[in-house]
């Protein structure tokens, strides 16, 4: 089967448009910055190497990482520590307001 040099063509810029595109990237995230910003984040992106959309797209994951772990990590102090595992270790005796609640939750559910 012949093929046109046209098609050839076609085909050799597909696949080099294939590989530079980054495999797992499907999804568009725009938004507009000021001339200042877009001119530090060309230097960080020139100064490490990397294509800007790369280094932006590195930064912006690991700050989302930081932000999501200093959301879900909870630091005690010592006392708080101690106070924790004391009540994990000897809980208190359920009040008489907690034994009605329960008791109430019970009726509803088991009915």
């Amino acid at each position: 089967m012949e093929t046109s040099s046209g098609n050839a063509a076609m085909s050799r810029k597909q696949a080099k448009t294939q590989k530079r595109e980054t495999p797992g990237r499907v999804d568009r995230l725009g938004f507009r910055i000021d001339e200042e910003t877009k001119d530090l984040v060309e230097r960080a992106a020139h100064l490490s190497r990397r294509k800007v959309s790369d280094f932006c797209v590195t930064a912006l994951a690991e700050t989302a990482r930081r932000t999501i772990a200093e959301h879900e990590t909870l630091v005690l102090s010592d006392r708080d520590r101690k106070a924790f595992f004391d009540a994990l270790i000897h809980p208190p005796e359920p009040s008489e307001r907690l034994q009605r609640a329960l008791a109430e939750h019970k009726r509803r559910v088991a009915s």
